[in-house]
């Protein structure tokens, strides 16, 4: 077999089996990612900020309201200060203080069933929270947006690694569909309502020195 006819045969490999073809996406989307995150010009006080980010968000987590068997929280809004950060700086530092938020996650509360399932339960959905600095100017767009990324991630990876955990006659898009839905619908309605009472014009003028920004909170 020449070396072209091995190299389409693992090819093929690889797309014929959806766990490689998810951890491909997830990998390639990190990857993105980190060469954008190359382009941010970070300054000492944006790091202190996404550091004190970091503490508030991992402190609301370990304060969590409920936690699930197989994993996953629901908190008192432990996703507004990735958010904040998100709509303060834009997507790209919302990107990266999500990834180390998820790092930080798998660290101190991990549940481990494959790589690919680590994948798409630490640093894929809350790098996804990053989605909102696209709409810092309508930040209840911007956190459904960025809340429903989230979701995504965990819902593929339900799909693929918790459906025996489904209940007899259950499909596991149905389960994950159902158990992520309700931890991320009442997780998000608690981020939406913090975020909706807070002055983000205000915070971003605050955090920026005073710059005045081209976005209403």
């Amino acid at each position: 077999m020449s070396i072209f006819q091995t190299f389409i045969k693992n090819c093929t490999d690889i797309f014929t089996h959806p766990t490689s073809v998810a951890t491909l996406i997830g990998l390639l989307i990190i990857i993105i990612v980190l060469m954008r995150v190359k382009h941010i010009k970070i300054t000492t006080k944006m790091l202190t900020q996404i550091g004190i980010a970091l503490a508030l968000a991992t402190i609301l987590k370990v304060f969590r309201l409920y936690h699930l068997t197989n994993g996953g929280s629901i908190t008192l809004g432990s996703m507004v200060p990735i958010l904040l950060i998100a709509f303060i700086y834009g997507p790209e530092t919302g990107f990266l203080t999500g990834l180390l938020y998820g790092l930080i996650t798998l660290i101190l509360d991990p549940y481990i069933l494959h790589p690919t399932q680590v994948l798409f339960d630490y640093p894929l959905p809350f790098m996804a929270l990053g989605i909102a600095g696209y709409f810092r100017s309508n930040k209840y767009l911007g956190t459904i947006l960025a809340v429903l990324g989230r979701f995504i991630c965990h819902f593929i990876s339900g799909v693929a690694f918790f459906g025996s955990f489904a209940p007899d006659g259950m499909s596991p898009a149905l389960y994950s569909l159902t158990v992520n839905g309700i931890f991320i619908g009442i997780e998000g309605a608690i981020c939406f309502i913090i975020i909706a009472l807070l002055p983000i014009t205000l915070l971003t003028k605050i955090a920026l020195n005073g710059q005045v920004s081209n976005f209403n909170s």
